[in-house]
């Protein structure tokens, strides 16, 4: 069976929503991705562990696993789909949410589709800035406070929190190559 090519590549910069200052990537992936294949990769780009539910919506369309117990709301299987269907121009945008819990929502959107490099491997990642929050830290406003906690020894929840948080974590860091390598693995999660 021959290798299948890459046609067309996307280019995505990934924005969380809600968090000052910004925390982003810019992606290339190729166009065909699933958009279910597309989610581990968003995650291992962002910093997410990936264990937490996920979904993407596009206008009033919504994209994951579809569960008949959800409800009403129809969820269009994101296993059949791939990135090129879902935004094929350039400057379209989707909401990719990650853990409904916690509320993290962030924009994808698209900067170019263009042929591929034949130098380079999918996915890459390009650019980036700030670190991922860390899992489980209670969405944008629970990082908002982290983040206050971290940096003042006088405050209250400050060792609880600097002991809690990942070792070395820090807000401003941003590891490229990093991101590439847990993009490209087969479990990005477990090479956290």
């Amino acid at each position: 069976m021959a290798k299948r090519t890459t046609e067309t590549v996307h280019r995505l910069k990934v924005t969380l929503l809600e968090v000052e200052p910004p925390v982003w990537r810019r992606l290339d992936v190729p166009s065909q991705i699933k958009i279910s294949a597309l989610a581990g990769v968003l995650e291992a780009a962002v910093g997410w562990y990936g264990g937490h539910l996920h979904g993407f919506a596009v206008g009033a369309l919504a994209y994951g696993i579809p569960d008949p117990d959800f409800g009403s709301r129809t969820i269009i299987d994101e296993r059949t789909v791939r990135l090129g269907e879902v935004l094929p121009a350039v400057t379209d945008t989707m909401r990719w949410d990650y853990d409904f819990g916690d509320g993290w929502e962030h924009e994808v959107l698209v900067e170019a589709i263009e042929p591929p490099d034949p130098g380079v491997a999918y996915p890459v990642c390009r650019a980036g800035m700030r670190a991922c929050p860390p899992e489980d830290c209670g969405g944008p406003w629970g990082y908002d406070d982290f983040l206050v906690a971290l940096v003042d020894p006088a405050h209250e929840r400050h060792e609880e929190l600097r002991d809690w948080a990942p070792p070395g974590f820090d807000p401003e860091a941003f590891d490229i190559e990093r991101a590439t390598q847990w993009m490209r693995s087969a479990a990005p999660a477990q090479s956290w």
